[in-house]
């Protein structure tokens, strides 16, 4: 399948239509965009990772300047660590090293025992080989491609490092522990990464850098790559914290709305789900008075960020109620957060790893959880069912999807549905037209609250033999349609039963 969303070029299986994502369902009647921000528990953040015991190598902090990814039935995490000695050093010059840890389920992680790289004397410890000795890390972005030929490079890493003044180095490795620098290092400009994802052929490298405008402050940046070893001198710039045209910074490089680490960076298909650090500096240009929340942003060429609804928390860091302190400084009234590369769906939830920032200060690598892909919603609006003339109910309409003669399966990630609350879906051609065999008195009501409800026309689950692209229409109906919150649809090809 294809969906024409300005960027189909690539072939998809399965299609997740998010209400947050315009480009994707851009015809709306009657409803409006929730988004649903992270609420941890009883103000009580869920940390997954601790730091070590005294005199281990991530005893000081364990920050989140890494990566989670799945590989097999695993969670594989890749973060920084760092003593507490180092970070005390009286010459000011602190050792940060990538540390290993594995999940099955995203909450408890094992730290094992690798034997790769001696520490204090010992190998018993989970550092990965990175001929780190001496050798700081600042950021650490994995790929994983199981299918790439060349068996030494299915695991390729860039990275930041003192050693290469803060440029992209890069890294490959079979198995995801002993790595092999490139011996072109650095391969990429300055850049503090937050993540990166493959897009239509090219690596995408998201993070703070640029070199957009003069003294800019914090901008989300993005390079790419064919080949992982030479990437792009230029990059794009990827997203403004506001409508307003890129301008100098006025009270100094920490006041002021920015964009921290750019971006960690979901890659589902036919979206780009983008967590960006969304810097808020005091006006003194004090750094230790920022805060920063976790922002939802979205893409569909890995270049171009929009924020769905501006300046929302996704993450908020008022939630976590953190409280620290960093060399005695009190930072408990202006908490910040810290993005990395992680995203997963785990059963029937949706997860994210973050830390709180400064990393210095990090107690642990936290989790943020949602029901799964329940990141936001559409909803009909009072006024518009009030409004209503029984010519037609609250909808949204998706744009132009072609099969490509394949069957496909449509179902609904939706809440609030009764004999009160119902939804219809109609399928409709390109010029929006309606299908009779998959509209209209076709559609069966979806009356059951659900992950994956599955719709129906008459006794058909399949659409079938459509050669021309369709469109997807959802009609909020009933009594009380403003019950109702539709978190995702998804079209997903499939064999046809028998």
């Amino acid at each position: 399948m294809r969906i024409h969303n300005g960027n189909s070029e690539s072939h998809l299986e399965k299609i997740t239509l998010f209400p947050f994502d315009d480009y994707a369902v851009p015809f709306q009647w009657g409803i409006q965009l929730h988004l649903v921000s992270y609420q941890s528990i009883n103000k009580k953040p869920k940390i997954v990772l601790y730091p070590g015991k005294d005199g281990e190598h991530d005893s000081g902090h364990v920050a989140y300047y890494g990566t989670v990814i799945r590989v097999g039935d695993e969670l594989w995490m890749w973060y920084l660590g760092q003593e507490a000695d180092d970070i005390q050093r009286q010459d000011g010059i602190s050792i940060q090293r990538v540390c290993f840890a594995t999940s099955k389920d995203g909450y408890h992680w094992n730290k094992p025992n690798l034997g790769l790289v001696k520490y204090r004397g010992s190998a018993n410890n989970n550092l990965i080989d990175l001929g780190q000795g001496s050798f700081h890390i600042a950021t650490c972005i994995v790929f994983y491609e199981p299918d790439e030929t060349d068996v030494n490079h299915r695991f390729k890493m860039a990275f930041t490092s003192r050693k290469y003044r803060g440029k992209v180095g890069v890294a490959y490795s079979a198995d995801g522990l002993a790595w092999i620098e490139s011996p072109n290092n650095p391969v990429g400009s300055w850049l503090e990464m937050g993540g990166g994802t493959k897009h239509n052929g090219l690596y995408h490298l998201a993070g703070q850098g640029g070199k957009h405008i003069p003294e800019a402050g914090r901008q989300f940046a993005t390079y790419v790559s064919y080949d992982f070893e030479n990437w792009s001198a230029a990059s794009s710039l990827s997203l403004q914290r506001t409508n307003i045209a890129p301008r100098p910074r006025v009270f100094g490089g920490n006041a002021g709305e920015q964009i921290h680490l750019g971006a960690g960076l979901w890659n589902r298909g036919n979206v780009i789900l983008a967590f960006y650090g969304m810097w808020n500096g005091h006006p003194s240009n004090d750094r230790r008075m920022t805060m920063m929340d976790i922002g939802l942003a979205v893409s569909h060429d890995a270049l171009h960020y929009r924020e769905p609804i501006p300046n929302f928390p996704i993450v908020s860091a008022a939630e976590d109620s953190w409280l620290s302190t960093e060399y005695g400084h009190q930072l408990g009234k202006f908490p910040a957060l810290m993005q990395g590369q992680g995203f997963e769906n785990v059963g029937d939830e949706t997860l994210f790893w973050y830390t709180p920032w400064p990393e210095q200060a990090s107690d642990g690598i936290r989790v943020a959880v949602w029901e799964r892909d329940r990141l936001g919603y559409f909803q009909a609006y009072l006024g518009a069912t009030l409004a209503n003339d029984d010519t037609q109910n609250p909808h949204f309409v998706s744009a132009p999807i072609d099969l490509q003669g394949k069957s496909v399966q449509i179902t609904v990630n939706i809440d609030g549905l009764s004999e009160y609350s119902y939804i219809h879906v109609h399928i409709l051609d390109e010029q929006f037209n309606p299908l009779p065999e998959y509209s209209g008195d076709a559609c069966l009501p979806i009356t059951k609250s659900g992950f994956e409800q599955p719709v129906r026309w008459h006794d058909n689950m399949f659409i079938t033999y459509v050669e021309n692209p369709i469109r997807i229409q959802v009609d909020f109906v009933g009594i009380r349609p403003e019950d109702i919150k539709l978190y995702a649809l998804y079209v997903e090809e499939c064999i046809e039963e028998e």
